[in-house]
């Protein structure tokens, strides 16, 4: 073998590699006392430049890996410092594009976002003063696509913790990946029980849940005088567990209510079949368990045929409090009733304050509950690793537990109890609202509440 001197640059691979770099650094001088003319004088400047570069280059590629049990020059107590002023990622998992409902998901990455300069500005960053950054990935509303993407956010983007979830089944199959990972998952919008009833230690939701959407409307629908209810449900966890929670508290308490069934392919785009069926019903009442498109689709098509407004109609959730709802539906968005979680009564928190005040700066628009929730849902993460201490991943988790909660955007903590029944483990809740527009183009905020259900 043969010993070669060690070099910063060149790499001593070889003897041929290790003479050339002698050759190129030896610093022998060929200059001799003579006059040259300009034509000389640039000949050499260009040599002179082309060595320079060739040594760059050859210390450049003869850099030695830095693998795995690879000696590094690096100090460690540099490398730790690094590290411990690197910003946490939090990663934001929602709908962007179809076949999700992207509006919903712009809605909360407009919110996450303003969360985390929240958190940079207002709380001073985390652990120290660490910036926190967000990491966003797309579901489009199917679960495949949502699984690949919380993986891809929690091993190559580094995410401690995933919110963001609007789709139900996105936010179940998303789960299943979780519990076998071990990063927790905050649900932003996902109301379907299974997403906390199965009691994974990593899913955590900040949103009502099927079953008090249910006995809300229920009670809603006695107050009223209902008794003949069109459900009208997409196939999918959110729609078919709405309904079967509906009928299942509705036999419970012994109601005496009759139900008409009809459902649908979130992909479809002709819901006249299942409308005319419910009109030949004859319901008292027709509940809209649509979600993006077809909630839309629903409500025209049931004007099309002579159904809405005849009977009054129930939109499952808060889709009418988007901006463009009167430029979606001019001549039938009046007289819906829809579910809501946020009034402009409700008193916020000062998070929540400095979000509307931001938002509305941002956007010229005041925030409505999926920007609200997912700002907060950001800034309960933040919390969280710095009453931790850390970002392990288990200890986040115990300390989400914490029954002193967390601040969000309402004034009441956020909190999520471990030994919440069924699908109200880890589960905070907002109050229910059912609101109904009596105008043309009438602003959410100003529709008129015609009930309100808070959690027991």
């Amino acid at each position: 073998m043969f010993g070669f001197p060690r070099s910063t640059n060149c790499c001593p691979r070889s003897r041929r590699g290790w003479l050339r770099c002698k050759a190129m650094s030896s610093g022998r001088s060929t200059d001799r006392p003579h006059i040259r003319t300009l034509k000389e004088g640039l000949v050499k400047a260009t040599k002179l430049f082309g060595v320079a570069v060739a040594l760059l280059l050859v210390g450049a590629a003869c850099t030695p890996d830095k693998g795995v049990g690879a000696p590094s020059s690096t100090n460690p107590a540099s490398s730790a410092t690094a590290a411990a002023s690197e910003p946490i990622t939090i990663g934001l998992l929602t709908p962007l594009s179809p076949p999700g409902d992207p509006a919903a998901g712009q809605l909360i990455q407009r919110g996450a976002e303003l969360g985390v300069v929240y958190v940079n500005t207002v709380m001073k960053g985390v652990l120290n003063g660490r910036q926190v950054q967000l990491a966003v990935e797309d579901d489009a509303g199917t679960p495949a696509t949502g699984a690949t993407g919380y993986r891809r956010l929690v091993t190559e983007k580094k995410a401690v913790a995933v919110t963001g979830q609007f789709h139900s089944s996105v936010n179940i199959a998303v789960n299943e990946v979780a519990n076998e990972v071990g990063v927790p998952v905050i649900s932003t919008q996902g109301s379907a029980a299974d997403i906390t009833a199965k009691h994974y230690p990593v899913a955590f939701r900040t949103h009502v849940i099927d079953p008090f959407r249910a006995s809300s409307w229920l009670s809603w629908i006695q107050q009223k005088g209902y008794k003949k209810i069109a459900l009208i449900a997409e196939t999918s966890d959110y729609g078919i567990g709405l309904v079967n929670e509906t009928k299942a508290q509705a036999a419970a308490g012994n109601m005496n209510l009759t139900f008409d069934i009809e459902q649908f392919d979130h992909a479809s785009t002709d819901l006249t079949p299942q409308l005319l069926k419910a009109k030949a019903f004859g319901p008292d009442l027709v509940i809209n368990i649509g979600v993006g498109a077809p909630a839309d689709l629903m409500l025209d098509q049931a004007n099309t045929i002579g159904l809405y407004p005849a009977v009054p109609m129930l939109i499952s959730y808060d889709t009418p409090t988007r901006a463009q709802w009167f430029q979606l539906h001019p001549s039938d968005g009046v007289g819906v009733y829809f579910i809501a979680y946020f009034s402009p009564k409700q008193e916020l928190s000062d998070a929540g304050q400095w979000l509307a005040t931001a938002y509305q700066a941002k956007y010229n628009e005041p925030p409505i509950y999926g920007a609200l929730n997912a700002f907060a849902d950001v800034i309960v993460i933040a919390q969280a690793i710095q009453k931790a201490g850390n970002t392990d991943a288990k200890t986040l988790i115990t300390t989400l537990e914490d029954p002193a909660g967390y601040k969000g955007w309402a004034a009441v903590p956020v909190t999520f109890p471990k030994d919440g029944a069924g699908a109200f483990y880890h589960t905070w809740i907002p109050p229910i609202l059912i609101l109904q527009y009596t105008q043309a183009n009438q602003n959410w905020r100003d529709a008129k509440l015609d009930a309100s259900f808070s959690k027991k």
